[in-house]
């Protein structure tokens, strides 16, 4: 059975990993994880497939380079912003 995390709960999930990690390790981990975006889902493991990175010493490593290869789905509607009136 898959499990469904939302982003805003990813990092809690990213703890129950041994750190230091691999990112093939990391990514077979998450292979049955659907990551639930503001706009759609993503396969957390393929995700982490792509990160930069061989290995991570910490979620919070693993966390910051997540955030670069989530799609644009993942914070909602594209254009955007946090104030601009």
């Amino acid at each position: 059975m898959s499990e469904r995390v939302k982003l805003s709960r990813v990092e809690s999930t990213f703890e129950r990993l041994d750190y230091p990690v691999t990112r093939d390790d990391a990514a077979a981990e998450f292979a049955d994880v659907t990551l639930l975006l503001a706009n759609g889902e993503a396969n957390l493991g393929e995700l982490v497939s792509e990160l930069g990175s061989d290995a991570f010493h910490g979620p919070d490593e693993l966390f910051d380079e997540l955030q670069n290869v989530l799609p644009v789905e993942a914070v909602g509607e594209p254009g955007q912003s946090d104030g601009d009136a």
